[in-house]
């Protein structure tokens, strides 16, 4: 099993909680990077919104980016899987762009393509929303694009959405092929558009059996398309405390629903704005990406067993949020990812 965490570049993750102690800043971002690697994750996903959506609009939120261009510099062994939404990026630039990243960070460098959702904030900031559907079709041209250029010099494509004539890219990416493209979603177009160009697919938390489900489906998605095993991976929020009862203790604390939170009008335009298999309870609403579906709460060998299952429904990474994060993600190095190791 592979241990990521979600960069919280909002300040956080919960709803409930004002202040969780964890500025989205950049003194602060890059000093979870360099302990987390150091303490045994693997990755870090980095989200890219230009709209605080848990703490409220008014809220601070860094650029995915630049901030991950800085990350490259300062870290050494941590992927930086950083979110890209199409409508808010030309293809070829932002080729360019993130190839540069990747030779910063010497091959460290993946992609989490996500299709858009937020309807408030593409107008906010002078983007075009078009229906879900429309939405992943711009994705899909777009992902050929710069994959191509990303292979090939003299890329000429005459697309729907995009036109480029001749493009010459250099230097290249180090990794090779390319990044490794993550990317999620509900939808059958979602699905279907993740089994035939993506490299991994990456679910909200839930449940090991449903998630074992999901991994079946797209495995045969991908089986049609002829290409190569999927990576997969699920989101969960952790809680790991000596005893059961601390953690069912910390869990009350952070579901304790305030409906007027300044994140709520955000969260019921994501609910609008996608398509989900499965309906949401408000506790939900308390933490973001479905977490505390995953079941990792609990006494360490209670998470550590959880992780187990996971692994057997065919899931390669975590991607966890906790709160406050630096502390949380030192306990959580301590008490689960390091027995494991030394276990093994």
């Amino acid at each position: 099993m592979r241990y990521g965490y979600w960069m919280p570049v909002f300040g956080g993750w919960l709803r409930n909680v004002e202040d969780e102690g964890m500025e989205a800043s950049w003194n602060y971002t890059k000093r979870l990077a360099q302990r987390s690697e150091e303490i045994g994750f693997d990755l870090s996903l980095i989200a890219e919104l230009n709209l605080n959506d848990i703490k409220g609009v008014n809220g601070p939120s860094l650029d995915a980016w630049s901030t991950s261009a800085a990350l490259a510099a300062v870290t050494e062994k941590l992927e930086l899987m950083v979110a890209v939404r199409p409508t808010f990026h030309s293809p070829a630039l932002f080729a360019k762009q993130a190839a540069n990243i990747d030779r910063i960070s010497n091959g460290r460098l993946a992609l989490n393509v996500v299709s858009s959702w937020w309807e408030q904030e593409a107008r906010m900031y002078g983007v075009a929303f078009e229906k879900h559907d429309d939405r992943y079709a711009r994705t899909a041209e777009w992902l050929e694009i710069v994959d191509r250029l990303w292979r090939e010099d003299h890329v000429t494509i005459e697309g729907k959405y995009h036109r480029i004539k001749n493009t010459v890219l250099q230097p290249k990416p180090v990794r090779q092929p390319r990044p490794v493209i993550y990317a999620g979603g509900e939808s059958e177009a979602a699905k279907n558009l993740i089994a035939e160009k993506c490299d991994a697919y990456v679910m909200h938390g839930d449940s090991p059996a449903h998630v074992a489900a999901k991994v079946k489906d797209l495995s045969e998605r991908r089986d049609r398309f002829g290409k190569p095993p999927m990576q997969f991976g699920v989101s969960g929020y952790a809680i790991v405390r000596e005893t059961e009862a601390e953690a069912q203790k910390e869990l009350a604390r952070i579901v304790d629903v305030k409906q007027n939170a300044a994140g709520y009008a955000n969260y019921q335009q994501w609910l609008n704005g996608t398509q989900l298999e499965q309906r949401m309870s408000i506790e939900e609403y308390s933490v973001s990406n479905r977490g505390l579906r995953s079941g990792l709460v609990g006494t360490p060998a209670q998470v550590q067993d959880q992780v187990g299952e996971f692994a057997r429904a065919g899931v390669d990474l975590l991607l966890l949020q906790f709160s406050p994060q630096y502390e949380e993600m030192e306990r959580f190095g301590e008490t689960v990812i390091r027995p494991v190791g030394v276990a093994s």
